[in-house]
């Protein structure tokens, strides 16, 4: 099951990766719910193991591309980040004091504060993420920028949970008059 689950959250990298033309340095918000990827309810069954290798394939995807990896925490820590040190004083994001651990903050964002080179946790990113993934239902949306699209991907499920994915674009603004670049 682990290394199925690898292959589906590459493949789902790889695809909004595509889609979503991301840059480097640009901000991809994941969202997981590990209960719900081994067939669970959301927070009842949280998974260290599922965590720990999609946090890997994330984190190897994301330093190839140098694209900066920002995992959202559960509810119980108000859906606060983990992310790079050095990518949140880039975008001069203010550190909060806390730990996840798999019953406040969820298995991914522990995972990820083990994981990461130099971790930190924010409370938001204010709207600062080009792309999102969302696996289980987790509700990423707060943390990306105002106009959010949908990405269509092939892949569906990571194990059992919903994947749902997003991209952002600017704002259309000047109305009837303006003119648009086509893509």
């Amino acid at each position: 099951m682990i290394e199925e689950i690898r292959g589906q959250i590459r493949q789902v990298l790889l695809d909004l990766a595509a889609q979503a033309k991301l840059q480097p340095e640009d901000l991809l918000v994941i969202g997981c719910s590990t209960s719900e990827v081994i067939g669970k309810k959301i927070g009842t069954a949280s998974s260290n193991e599922v965590a720990e290798a999609l946090v890997a394939e994330i984190l190897d995807f994301c330093r190839e591309r140098r694209i900066q990896p920002v995992f959202q925490s559960c509810e119980h820590l108000n859906r606060a980040l983990v992310m790079e040190r050095a990518a949140a004083r880039a975008h001069d994001l203010d550190e909060v004091t806390v730990i996840p651990h798999p019953k406040a903050g969820g298995a991914m964002a522990a995972q990820a504060m083990v994981q990461l080179e130099d971790p930190v946790v924010v409370e938001n990113i204010a709207a600062k993420g080009r792309a999102g993934i969302d696996i289980g239902n987790t509700l990423i949306g707060m943390h990306l920028r105002p106009v959010v699209v949908p990405v269509r991907i092939p892949t569906t499920h990571i194990g059992k949970a919903a994947v749902v994915c997003a991209r952002t674009r600017p704002k259309l603004i000047g109305g009837k008059r303006a003119l648009y670049p086509d893509n």
